[in-house]
């Protein structure tokens, strides 16, 4: 399956996740292109895949990330089609929207047509040991929803 992995991070937390996910995508023999959402041309190319992964922080109180402003903007004028999308992202508990980019983005995802497959996985601040089971489990969960889908 050809996967992209896209992501924002300003802490290389997200950035950290991002690695994370990778490294057991490619454990699964998976197609894998990785790209900041900086350097993003345009949110077409987030359609190129079988799979898209979308990795954030929250900023503020619940807000998407500046440097994704452009993507997420023309993400508004777009059909998704029914693309399959996995949603990640890093936050802080301390503030009241925990990865509160990632429930924006699944809303604005799902109402221009496209699906968001498994539950967005929220890490908080940077993934230590511990998390990598859960990073784990995710990957595995929304490769086989999506594998279901496409078969």
């Amino acid at each position: 399956m050809k996967i992209g992995v896209f992501y924002a991070s300003m802490t290389f937390n997200t950035e950290a996740i991002a690695d994370l996910i990778i490294e057991e995508l490619k454990k699964q023999n998976h197609e894998v292109e990785v790209k900041n959402l900086v350097d993003v041309d345009s949110a077409a190319e987030l359609l190129d895949y079988d799979l898209t992964y979308v990795g954030m922080y929250t900023w503020g109180d619940g807000e998407y990330p500046d440097e994704c402003l452009d993507v997420t903007d023309e993400l508004e004028q777009m059909d998704l089609k029914k693309h399959p999308f996995a949603l990640f992202g890093s936050g802080d508990t301390a503030y009241p929207e925990f990865c509160g980019a990632l429930d924006l983005l699944k809303d604005l995802i799902e109402g221009q047509g496209g699906v968001t497959v498994g539950e967005s996985l929220r890490i908080e601040f940077d993934p230590e040991p511990e998390d990598e089971e859960a990073i784990q489990q995710f990957v595995a969960e929304t490769v086989a929803k999506v594998e279901k889908i496409k078969a």
